[in-house]
């Protein structure tokens, strides 16, 4: 199971801009294929963005344009830079190991998450 710790989610108004972070705590982490997840109230999880371990990349129409995925393997760690930020994008933000990049799936239990407010 991949230990992975997610931070970087606020409080921002609409329009504004955050970077999440994604950081592992083994060397192994370059070989993973990561993905960013949201869960927005009332609504099920669902990925955001993914990233291979060759750095292809693949977004949802909703954060194409407005989100860019990055990986930083000497610092272990996963990035998602989020600009022009809706309300609708309020919510909790995981990371975890893809098993299925077509569909996005998820591999290991979540973990706590960041949470992102967007609001005037």
């Amino acid at each position: 199971q991949a230990q992975l710790v997610e931070s970087g989610g606020g409080l921002v108004q609409p329009g504004g801009s955050l970077r999440l972070s994604c950081k592992a705590s083994e060397s192994t982490f370059n070989t993973y294929n990561i993905g960013w997840y949201r869960q927005l109230p009332g609504n099920q999880r669902e990925w955001v963005a993914l990233i291979s371990s060759g750095g292809d990349t693949k977004y949802r129409d909703f954060a194409k344009g407005r989100f860019t995925i990055s990986r930083d393997d000497f610092r272990y760690s996963i990035n998602l830079q989020m600009t022009a930020l809706k309300l609708e994008d309020t919510g909790a933000y995981y990371c975890n190991r893809i098993v299925d990049w077509a569909r996005g799936t998820p591999y290991d239990p979540w973990g706590q998450g960041t949470q992102v407010t967007v609001s005037s």
